[in-house]
């Protein structure tokens, strides 16, 4: 009894294995002669152009100081490191040999062109909703740009999580098929903008939270998350910021790279930004009209006259307070740039006690801008904040403290110190 017993355990195990590496398998796709790039239509390969921008391709398949769309570019996750892979022509290592039915393959489900599951740090769970058009237009501009000859370095996955077979039992568990569907009732503009944010600009892949095996958690879209050490906030109307993000303020941060009432694109953000700058006017306004209804924007507009005379009555705070310490360290650092004495917040001058930075639960955004800086690339052309790394880190810590305790209501944020330090580390580590 026994022995049949173990024999028939280890029948059905087989079978199990046997009936997941059939479901698991995929064909690979024969390899082709890169296509001449004259036998693509100038005005596909422009359409690809733009819908690479607003997929920000660019800024995953570019190692720092490598060729662009080379790959190579590091993504820490909690299983460890993946490396975007070359997806210029180069026929040995990149998709030069990839006909588009496996362009469109990967894109759409996530598989390459021998066969192999990709790992999820490529985001096929958004690009699944591409349309065909998108998808091909995507294809004539890849397989236009110059063909760079270059192998990413390997990932650091173990054993036996890096079993490509193994990512369609991830696949099972979270990843569904399929192309962008209207809902009925919205407007053609709200649609377009669900179609940016769900699928090419995958707007949810920083947003959102994650789940221990590393989906997005649906029942959470975008809820917020941590991201390469920043904190994409919150998109919905359990967003912290003193104002509302309404469609105006919105489409001036997506399209500008800074919103007076809230700040200045940074960090993760600002590359954002500048992809979204490949996409016509009508597409960003459809990604504000979106995200607008998503925040609930209209059910605030009555708060944010009055956050914005709180703010606005702050701005004398640091002056004519000698016993303040914080104060006149705060005065001496940064009051110059931030001190507006009108009755209308300025993006030149921006107002702290606006700015997201400051309601964000934990001091992570302002820390990094702190010990960064804000470059001439980032937010407003040519207006630049500068690093301050060199002060203390218990004087940074101070300034903190100072802002979250004058310009908002919140509690303190504990640790300042401690975190400063361990965000230097990071820093000076990349």
């Amino acid at each position: 009894m026994g022995r049949r017993f173990l024999i028939g355990v280890v029948a059905i195990g087989v079978l199990g294995i046997l009936g997941f590496g059939a479901l698991a398998w995929r064909p690979a796709i024969a390899p082709i002669a890169p296509p001449p790039p004259q036998s693509f239509a100038p005005e596909l390969i422009a359409k690809g152009e733009a819908l690479a921008g607003g997929g920000y391709c660019a800024e995953c398949h570019t190692a720092k100081g490598g060729q662009k769309f080379a790959g190579g570019y590091p993504m820490p996750t909690p299983f460890g490191v993946l490396y975007s892979t070359n997806i210029t022509p180069d026929p040995e290592t990149g998709i030069g040999t990839w006909s588009e039915a496996a362009f469109a393959r990967a894109m759409h489900e996530g598989v390459a062109r021998d066969g192999s599951h990709l790992f999820p740090g490529f985001p096929y769970d958004h690009f699944t909703k591409l349309s065909d058009d998108d998808v091909k237009a995507l294809y004539a501009y890849f397989m236009t740009r110059p063909p760079v000859r270059a192998s990413a370095p390997a990932n650091t996955i173990p054993f036996p999580l890096n079993i490509r077979a193994l990512q369609e039992g991830w696949k099972i568990l979270f990843f569904r098929s399929g192309r962008f569907e209207p809902v009925a009732g919205k407007s053609a503009e709200w649609n377009r903008g669900a179609y940016l944010a769900l699928g090419l600009s995958h707007c949810g892949a920083c947003h959102t939270p994650r789940n221990l095996l590393g989906a997005e958690k649906a029942n959470d879209a975008y809820a917020g998350a941590v991201v390469d050490n920043w904190i994409a906030p919150p998109l919905t109307a359990a967003n912290s910021a003193p104002a509302p993000w309404t469609r105006e303020e919105l489409y001036d941060y997506l399209r500008k790279g800074v919103s007076v009432l809230h700040g200045t694109a940074a960090g993760p953000m600002f590359p954002v930004v500048h992809g979204l700058a490949a996409l016509p006017e009508s597409d960003i306004d459809a990604l504000a009209t979106y995200f607008a209804e998503i925040d609930h924007a209209g059910d605030h507009l009555a708060s944010s006259d009055a956050a914005i005379a709180r703010a606005m009555s702050y701005a004398r705070l640091g002056s004519g307070q000698g016993f303040d310490a914080d104060a006149r360290l705060y005065t001496a650092a940064c009051a110059s740039c931030h001190y507006n004495s009108g009755q209308t917040p300025l993006a030149v001058r921006p107002d702290l006690a606006l700015n997201s930075a400051l309601s964000l639960p934990e001091p992570t955004n302002l820390i990094q801008v702190l010990l960064r800086g804000v470059s001439a690339e980032e937010g407003i052309p040519g207006v630049v904040m500068p690093s301050f790394a060199a002060l203390r880190d218990a004087d940074l810590a101070r300034i903190a403290a100072y802002l979250r305790r004058t310009r908002t209501n919140l509690p303190p944020w504990p640790n300042l110190e401690k975190k400063i330090a361990a965000m230097r580390r990071q820093i000076a580590s990349q």
